[in-house]
């Protein structure tokens, strides 16, 4: 009688540690599925800034337009209510008119909110994102002028698309997004204009859905 009763209390207890490990894998994959990674090419179109300095002379920086890359971890709970981080890489000539090119790497770290409405364009799920960081404008060794690194807030939003079109893990996405900030001067007040400057990038990529 008592080993039966043993036995008995054994199974309940195995039969509850299953339950509870089977609860905490499905509590992970929930989790894991809300997760998605992009990586995308995109376009890099920079706004013309104009203005006077210190010493009220004119300057003029006009950066060069080039092609870079996106990387974006996205966290989406809901459909209105998601998460994203976004880093970006591209390199250009930023142009003074005062003293020439200056070759930068510009490296976007910025978070946003992201929201996916609720249907669908033509098999296309839409999303909308906003969000703010920071850009490091980093000169290179050879074109940098010797100039220093500098880091400006940064804001973004952008619109796009994604398409499932491997199965419910793999697809496409293709996007909008604008770039706000104010034009780098890499510490110098000779280069301080205090004016924002945009930067378009379209983007196509793909992303992988946990």
């Amino acid at each position: 009688m008592m080993c039966g009763l043993a036995l008995g209390a054994l199974c309940i207890v195995g039969q509850t540690r299953a339950d509870a490990q089977a609860q905490v894998v499905t509590a992970f994959d929930r989790q894991l599925s809300r997760l998605d990674l992009a990586v995308s090419g995109a376009g890099y179109f920079n706004t013309k800034t104009s203005g006077n300095n210190y010493l009220g002379q004119p300057l003029v920086n006009d950066p060069g337009n080039t092609l870079g890359a996106i990387v974006t971890i996205r966290y989406t709970a809901r459909p209105y209510v998601g998460f994203e981080f976004n880093y970006g890489y591209a390199r250009f000539t930023q142009n003074f008119s005062s003293i020439g090119g200056v070759q930068s790497n510009a490296n976007e770290y910025t978070v946003g909110y992201v929201a996916h409405p609720g249907f669908s364009v033509f098999g296309l799920q839409p999303f909308a994102a906003i969000g703010a960081g920071s850009i490091a404008n980093k000169p290179t060794p050879g074109g940098g002028q010797g100039l220093q690194e500098q880091a400006r807030a940064a804001y973004y939003y952008g619109v796009g698309v994604d398409d499932l079109y491997f199965g419910p893990h793999f697809g496409f996405r293709g996007q909008f997004r604008q770039l706000i900030s104010l034009a780098p001067d890499y510490g110098q007040n000779y280069l301080t204009i205090k004016k924002r400057t945009i930067t378009s990038e379209p983007a196509f990529g793909i992303f992988l859905k946990f």
